[in-house]
């Protein structure tokens, strides 16, 4: 409540003065967070933290009896238990703004950092939908999102506009560069996680000081089915905030936050030109250490090696 109060306050500023101070504001209210948390999983958007991160509320619903629908959020689990960790879920949209560090393991120095990583051309894809169908004006503005009504394509969202995978895939450079000298990481690729759910679980919960049974992960893994997500946010079970499981138009498929979970979707909204430029590109940008500029047939046969471990 007070947040949205503070930005009403910020709105009295003048336009080019008032974005540079929202974002400062939230980058201080993520430094603040950081500072109290036990461990911070970071992603780019639409990188598979809501999946992860469900399947994880289920562990912690199942093994110190809460309610059902108990949605992990910072620390509100941890105040119904204090075994549970405060975990501090981040895309470091604005960290940034406020610290003055353009590079990520400055940011997130000295802190445990989980890692969640996607191929970027399914984020880019993903993103536009967000954008075009769940996203509000507001957020559009303060990243620097097209407003309507002047929509591009697809493509040209994809390609041309900063929003699109030219900052998906400056969010992979720096984290390229941070992962491996960060102290306490845990390096986790979606790709793997739709191989193999159960054991992406497992690590993580690991990582975070637990070790699960068989069938508490065989459990988590069922309550994060695609189906049973879909009926959750259908049925608007999930106690979370924001719009996190709620479809932006109930039966528009692609307005919904489980949209498709699908590895290399991004191949079916774009012509065989259009994904060559896109290859082409990744090729030229992207650091390799991720393995995302590969053929994919050469990617999918190390799918499930490919979520490890870089904590030293």
């Amino acid at each position: 409540m007070r947040s949205h109060v503070a930005e009403r306050a910020l709105s009295l500023l003048p336009d080019e003065h008032l974005r540079p101070w929202v974002r400062r504001w939230r980058g201080r209210r993520e430094a603040k967070a950081l500072e109290r948390a036990d461990a911070v999983f970071v992603s780019y958007g639409k990188s598979g933290r809501t999946w992860l991160r469900l399947m994880l509320s289920r562990f912690f619903q199942q093994q110190f009896g809460l309610r059902e629908g108990e949605f992990l959020e910072f620390d509100n689990l941890h105040r119904q238990n204090p075994s549970i960790p405060r975990v501090y879920f981040t895309h470091g949209n604005y960290l940034q703004d406020y610290t003055g560090h353009s590079d990520a393991f400055e940011n997130f120095r000295g802190h445990r950092v989980v890692l969640l990583i996607r191929d970027p051309r399914d984020i880019a894809v993903s993103q536009y939908f967000q954008w075009g169908r769940r996203m509000r004006a507001h957020k559009k503005w303060l990243n620097g999102y097209p407003l309507h009504p002047t929509e591009p394509t697809l493509y040209d969202f994809i390609q041309q506009h900063e929003a699109g995978l030219a900052r998906v895939i400056d969010f992979h450079n720096q984290w390229a560069r941070a992962i491996g000298q960060l102290d306490q990481g845990l390096l986790l690729h979606y790709e793997g996680m739709r191989a193999d759910p159960g054991e992406t679980v497992r690590r993580t919960l690991r990582f975070l000081g637990f070790e699960p049974s068989d069938a508490q992960i065989e459990d988590a893994v069922a309550y994060g089915a695609f189906d049973h997500m879909r009926k959750l946010e259908d049925s608007g079970a999930v106690r979370a905030k924001g719009q996190r499981l709620v479809p932006g138009r109930k039966g528009d498929w692609e307005s919904y936050k489980v949209r498709r979970a699908v590895v290399g979707g991004f191949r079916d909204y774009l012509d065989e030109a259009e994904i060559a430029a896109i290859d082409t590109r990744l090729a030229r940008e992207l650091d390799p250490v991720f393995g995302y500029t590969s053929p994919p047939e050469a990617r999918a046969a190390h799918e499930p090696s490919r979520v490890v471990s870089a904590g030293r």
